[in-house]
């Protein structure tokens, strides 16, 4: 198992890419802590990330608020006594033009998509840097790469996640951290299953590959990103999108 007796701590870990990250890490070994802010879905998950034998600690968490967050990680610290792996997943998206986009909606996917995963990192880094190694996975987008029309807001927070990572790689290095980012593309998810047949062809377009990715192939990279056989790479923005941008 390539996370044995590893503890990982992912946001927005009730539904969708958080969660097939979290219950493929249980599978290779690691105890769980995920927070969400759905508490049915996260009744759910740790239901399904149970039965792969490993404990589990969930927690109803706001990550844009300081205090929740570090809350919760102290709650994770108490149960596991550390943290070696963090997955900043939680995000969201409030599309409209730039002209017509609120500044409510354009807080809030700063405040979510940015600001949480500067909420985590720094409480988590802590104890990170007590134990002198740990991994950090930030769950990007190629939008924060390439931009998209309708999208300011969330590009922004894709693209300022992007800088984090690697900002978070430099300052951590000398403590054995790493920190990485993944850049998804099309995914299928709860989301995208509500496309029309349409909408999915138009898509399809633009990834060589001809098809969708699954939740899977990004955790499968997020496995690899936290465990050992990465330890020589800090820093990395990595698409998991069909080709889509080259």
């Amino acid at each position: 198992m390539l996370l044995k007796d590893k503890v990982a701590l992912v946001t927005g870990g009730a539904r969708g890419i958080g969660r097939e990250i979290a219950l493929l890490f249980a599978k290779e070994g690691s105890n769980i802590a995920i927070c969400d802010v759905n508490p049915d879905s996260l009744a759910a998950a740790q239901s399904d990330i149970g039965r792969a034998g490993r404990d589990v600690l969930t927690g109803v968490v706001d990550v844009t608020k300081q205090e929740g967050v570090e809350s919760f990680v102290q709650k994770t610290l108490d149960k596991f006594k550390k943290i070696d792996i963090l997955v900043n997943n939680a995000g969201i998206a409030r599309d409209a033009l730039l002209v017509r986009m609120s500044e409510s909606d354009w807080d809030m996917v700063l405040d979510v998509n940015l600001k949480g995963a500067f909420h985590c990192t720094k409480a988590v880094s802590k104890a990170m840097m007590k134990e002198r190694r740990g991994s950090i996975v930030n769950i990007a987008s190629i939008i924060g790469i390439m931009g998209n029309p309708g999208q300011a807001n969330y590009a922004a927070s894709k693209g300022g996640l992007i800088a984090f990572t690697k900002t978070v790689a430099k300052e951590f290095a000398s403590r054995n951290i790493r920190a990485n980012a993944i850049a998804p593309g099309f995914i299928q998810t709860d989301m995208t299953a509500k496309l029309s047949d349409g909408t999915k062809i138009e898509m399809l377009k633009h990834v060589p590959l001809g098809k969708l990715g699954t939740v899977q192939d990004v955790a499968n990279l997020a496995l690899f990103l936290a465990s050992e056989d990465s330890a020589y790479i800090t820093g990395q923005v990595i698409q998991v999108d069909g080709g889509m941008v080259m």
